[in-house]
C-alpha cells in the first residue's frame, strides 16, 4: 500500500483517509474542479466549512465525480464544520450544509472554533460590536455546542462529530461532561507551530488529529527552513513533499489545499520520513519554541480569551 493510501482509525471505528483535500480560501469559480480532479487522481477525504462558503462548490464537483463511476459516496469521506454564529441552532447549521452539498450525510462534522458568535448580530459570519470586537455570545458554552452536536448522531445525518481549533484547555473542560468523545481535533500545525502539547494530549484520549496549514501560514519560513531543505535533498523530493509527509509520521492526518491540477497531483506523493528526518526537524521546532517565534497558538479562539460560563449552564 502506497503511503499515500494510509487511513486512520477514529474512535468511532470508521477510517479517515490520511491525505484530504482542504479547500479553504480557494476561489470561486475554482473548487468544483479542484475536487473533482482530487478524486479522479485518488484523494478520498474532501474538507470543507459553511464558514468557508463553498459548500455548494464542493457538492458539485462531488456529484461529478460520482457520476463518472469513479467513486461511490461512501468511498469518499467528506468533513464540514458548524460556524460560530449557528452554536444555537446545531441542526439548522447541518440541514444547511446537507443541502448546499448535496448529501444525506456527512462523514465528520465539527465544531469550528470553540465558541459562540451572537447569531442575530450585524454579520452573519463575522458579527462585530461598535468597537470593532467580536460580538461573542458568552452566555453559550462549546459544551452546550458539543451536547447538541452529540444529538446529531442519532438522525443518522452525520456519522461522527468533533471539534477544531481546540486547546488543551478546551478540551479538558469539554471531556467530563460530555458522552461522546470527539473523534477528531483538526488544528493549525506544521513544524513552526507543532503543538505538541494538544496532539499528545489528544492521543492519549484516542482523539485523532487533522493538520491545516500543513505548509505554514501566510509568509511561512517553512519551504527554506534550512533542516526541511536538508531532508528534502536528501530524500530527493520537494519542501511540501517533506511538510506534508511530517504529518503522517506523527500520525496525523493532514489536508493539502491546492485548486492547480498538478500541484493536487504533486501533493499525493507523501514519503516515509525516518527517525533522523524527524529528528532534524523536531530540532528546528525547538529552537523556535526557546525563541518563542512560534506563530500563533489555537488557544484562546481569534485572541478572545472566551471563558468558561458554570458548568451548571452547560
Amino acid at each position: 500500500m502506497a503511503i499515500v493510501d494510509t487511513r486512520y482509525k477514529l474512535n468511532t471505528g470508521a477510517e479517515i483517509p490520511a491525505l484530504g483535500l482542504g479547500t479553504w480560501q480557494s476561489a470561486p469559480g475554482e473548487v468544483e474542479k479542484a475536487v473533482s480532479h482530487a478524486i479522479f487522481v485518488g484523494y478520498r477525504h474532501i474538507d470543507t466549512a459553511a464558514c468557508y462558503q463553498n459548500e455548494e462548490e464542493v457538492g458539485k464537483g462531488l456529484r461529478e465525480a460520482f457520476a463518472s463511476g469513479k467513486v461511490k459516496r461512501e468511498d469518499v469521506f467528506v468533513t464540514t464544520k458548524l460556524w460560530c454564529t449557528y452554536h444555537t441552532r446545531v441542526e439548522e447549521a447541518l440541514d444547511l450544509s446537507l443541502k448546499k452539498l448535496g448529501l444525506d450525510y456527512i462523514d465528520l462534522y465539527l465544531m469550528h472554533w470553540p465558541l459562540a458568535m451572537n447569531p442575530n448580530g450585524n454579520h452573519p459570519l463575522f458579527p462585530k460590536l461598535p468597537d470593532g470586537s467580536r460580538d461573542l455570545d458568552r452566555s453559550h458554552s462549546h459544551v452546550t455546542t458539543y451536547k447538541s452536536m452529540e444529538k446529531l448522531l442519532a438522525t443518522g445525518k452525520v456519522k461522527a462529530i468533533g471539534v477544531s481549533n481546540c486547546s488543551k484547555r478546551y478540551l479538558e473542560e469539554l471531556l467530563p461532561q460530555v458522552s461522546v468523545v470527539p473523534a477528531v481535533n483538526q488544528i493549525e500545525n506544521h513544524p513552526a507551530l507543532p503543538q505538541q502539547e494538544i496532539v499528545d494530549f489528544c492521543k492519549e484520549k484516542g482523539i485523532h488529529v487533522t493538520a491545516y496549514s500543513p505548509l505554514g501560514s501566510t509568509g511561512s519560513p517553512l519551504f527554506t527552513a534550512e533542516p526541511i531543505v536538508e531532508v528534502a535533498k536528501r530524500k530527493g523530493v520537494t519542501p511540501a513533499t517533506v511538510l506534508l509527509s511530517w504529518h503522517l509520521a506523527r500520525g496525523s492526518s493532514v489536508l493539502a489545499k491546492s485548486v492547480t491540477p498538478s500541484r493536487i497531483e504533486a501533493n499525493r506523493n507523501l514519503i516515509q520520513l525516518d527517525e533522523s528526518d524527524m529528528a532534524l526537524i523536531a530540532k528546528y521546532s525547538d529552537d523556535l519554541a526557546s525563541r518563542k517565534a512560534f506563530q500563533r497558538y489555537v488557544y484562546p479562539p481569534f485572541g478572545v480569551d472566551f471563558g468558561f460560563p458554570d458548568k451548571s449552564s452547560s
